[in-house]
C-alpha cells in the first residue's frame, strides 16, 4: 500500500507538471492581453498584470486589419457564418453514415470503411490546389466555398469516430424497448440515441474547432471583407511595421473565447448521454 500511494503520488505530481505546461501560454496570452503596450516589451516581464488594460481590446475589436479589410466584428460573424453550418451538416452526415456501417451489412460495406480511413491519411496541403482550382470554376472562392470544403475535410474523421460510439451500443437495448411495445423509431430515439450524445459532442467540439480555426485554406479563398478570424489576426499582426503585439494577444483571446465557450455548453452532455438512455431494471 505504501508503494502504491508513492506511485499515485508521482503520477500526480507528473500530471499536474503537464498541466501547468499546457495552460502556461493561455495563461501567458491572457497575461499579455491585459498589459500595457509599453510594458510587453521589457527586460522584466510582469507575472501578474498589475497594471491591466483593456485598451488592446478595445484597439484589436474596433481596428481593421488594414486599409480595405475588415475588422474583428465582421471577421467574427463570417466565422460563425462558416463554423455553424459545417458543424450541423457534419454531424448530420456523419451520424447517418455511422448507423449504416454499424447497424447495417451491405455489399462494398468495408471498402467503405477502410476509403474513409485512407482519405483520412491524405494532408489536405496534398490536395490544396487542386481544391483552389475546382472551386475557382466553380465560382465558389467564398463563404459558401470554404463551408463545402471545411465539410469535406471534418467529415472522414467524424464517419470513423462516431461509427465507434454506434457499435458500442447494443442492440439488444432497441430490442427490449420493442418488446416493451416501443416501435423501431421510439427505441432508436428513447434508447440508442442518447447513448450516443457524449459521440456527437466529442465529433462536435472536433468539427467546430477545425473550421473555426481552418487558415490555409481560408487565406486561399477569402480576401477583403469576407475574412474570417484566422486569416484576419494574420492580417492585423502585419498590417503595419511596429506590431501591436498587446492588441494580438487580446484579438487571440478573443478567437479562443468562443471555443471555451462551446465547450462549456455541450459537455455536461458527454456524462448525461451516457445514463440518459438507461434500461429500466
Amino acid at each position: 500500500m505504501p508503494r502504491r500511494r508513492s506511485v499515485r503520488v508521482v503520477l500526480n505530481i507528473i500530471a499536474i507538471v503537464v498541466f501547468l505546461f499546457s495552460v502556461f501560454p493561455v495563461y501567458w496570452m491572457v497575461n499579455m492581453s491585459l498589459t500595457p503596450s509599453n510594458q510587453i516589451v521589457s527586460r522584466t516581464p510582469s507575472w501578474i498584470p498589475l497594471e491591466a488594460t483593456f485598451r488592446n481590446y478595445i484597439a484589436a475589436w474596433s481596428k481593421p486589419a488594414a486599409a480595405g479589410q475588415t475588422d474583428f466584428p465582421h471577421a467574427l460573424l463570417s466565422s460563425l457564418t462558416v463554423t455553424i453550418p459545417v458543424v450541423i451538416v457534419t454531424l448530420l452526415i456523419a451520424f447517418l453514415a455511422s448507423i449504416a456501417l454499424s447497424r447495417f451489412h451491405f455489399k462494398g460495406r468495408w471498402g467503405f470503411i477502410v476509403t474513409v480511413l485512407i482519405v483520412q491519411m491524405i494532408p489536405g496541403e496534398a490536395m490544396m490546389f487542386t481544391i483552389y482550382a475546382m472551386m475557382d470554376d466553380a465560382h465558389l472562392k467564398n463563404l459558401l466555398g470554404l463551408s463545402i470544403v471545411n465539410v469535406a475535410a471534418v467529415v472522414p474523421f467524424t464517419i470513423w469516430t462516431l461509427r465507434g460510439f454506434v457499435a458500442g451500443v447494443p442492440a439488444d437495448l432497441e430490442e427490449a424497448a420493442m418488446i416493451d411495445g416501443c416501435t423501431r423509431t421510439q427505441a432508436f430515439w428513447k434508447i440508442t440515441f442518447p447513448l450516443l450524445a457524449p459521440g456527437l459532442v466529442s465529433t462536435g467540439i472536433f468539427a467546430f474547432i477545425q473550421s473555426w480555426n481552418e487558415f490555409t485554406m481560408a487565406m486561399l479563398f477569402l480576401e477583403g471583407y469576407n475574412l474570417t478570424l484566422p486569416p484576419w489576426l494574420n492580417s492585423f499582426q502585419s498590417a503595419t511595421e511596429a506590431t501591436n503585439w498587446g492588441a494580438v494577444m487580446a484579438s487571440s483571446t478573443l478567437i479562443a473565447l468562443p471555443v471555451a465557450i462551446f465547450f462549456l455548453l455541450v459537455q455536461g452532455r458527454m456524462a448525461s448521454g451516457m445514463v440518459s438512455g438507461a434500461v429500466k431494471g
